[in-house]
C-alpha cells in the first residue's frame, strides 16, 4: 500500500507542480528555503485595467551576466521558476525551448528564475535542454521576493507572462500547457504598446 502512495504522489507531481507551502515568507531567504506542494496547472489573466505596476526585477544569471528586465520594456517577457530535480520542470522544459525560438522573431523574451539549483546543476539542465534563454540565480530569494510583490508565486514552475509595461497580464502555477501559454502570449501580443510608465523599485537578485 505505501509503494502505491509513493507511485501517486510521484504521478500527482509530474502533473502539477511543487508549490511552496504556508504562506509567503516576509524575507528572501523564507522564500527560497520553502518547502513544496503540488500546483495544479490553474491560469489566471488579468485585465489591463487591473494590472500591478512594472515588475521591477535585475539579477545575475548562472553564466555571470547581468539581466534586467527594464532592458525589454517594450517587449512581452515570458518568467519561469524552476529547478534542475523538478519532474514538471522536466516534462515542460521542451515545450519551453520550442516556444522561446518560436517567439523570438516576435519579440519575445524568456528568463528563467532558479532558487535552488548551484552552477554546476543548473548549467548541466541548460545543456540538456538547449536552453536557449538566461535564468537568474536566485538562491538567495530575491527574484522571487520581488516578484511576490506583483503576483503570488506558489509553485514550482510557475510562468508568469508580462506585458509591454512590465506589468503581470496572466500566470500558470504548474506545468504549463503549450497552448495555453502560446494563446496567452499572443493576446498579449495583440494589445496595443504603450510607453512604459517606469518601473517601481524591486529587489536585485544576487546568487
Amino acid at each position: 500500500m505505501a509503494g502505491g502512495l509513493v507511485v501517486l504522489a510521484l504521478g500527482a507531481a509530474l502533473l502539477a507542480g511543487c508549490a511552496p507551502s504556508g504562506t509567503p515568507a516576509a524575507s528572501a531567504t523564507a522564500v527560497a528555503n520553502q518547502g513544496y506542494q503540488s500546483g495544479d496547472g490553474s491560469t489566471r489573466k488579468w485585465a489591463v485595467a487591473d494590472r500591478s505596476e512594472p515588475v521591477a526585477l535585475a539579477g545575475t544569471d548562472f553564466a555571470g551576466t547581468t539581466q534586467d528586465l527594464t532592458t525589454w520594456r517594450g517587449d512581452v517577457v515570458v518568467l519561469n521558476s524552476w529547478y534542475a530535480a523538478c519532474p514538471p520542470c522536466r516534462a515542460e522544459a521542451p515545450d519551453l525551448v520550442a516556444f522561446a525560438n518560436d517567439y523570438a522573431a516576435s519579440g519575445v523574451h524568456v528568463l528563467g528564475i532558479n532558487g535552488t539549483d548551484d552552477v554546476g546543476a543548473a548549467q548541466a539542465f541548460e545543456r540538456t535542454f538547449s536552453i536557449p534563454y538566461p535564468s537568474l540565480a536566485d538562491t538567495g530569494g530575491h527574484a522571487i521576493a520581488a516578484l511576490q510583490g506583483a503576483v503570488p508565486v506558489q509553485a514550482v514552475p510557475t510562468t508568469v507572462v508580462l506585458d509591454r509595461e512590465g506589468r503581470v497580464a496572466a500566470r500558470i502555477l504548474g506545468l504549463a500547457d503549450p497552448s495555453t501559454l502560446r494563446g496567452l502570449v499572443d493576446d498579449v501580443l495583440a494589445e496595443s504598446a504603450t510607453p512604459a510608465a517606469g518601473a517601481t523599485a524591486g529587489a536585485t537578485a544576487t546568487p
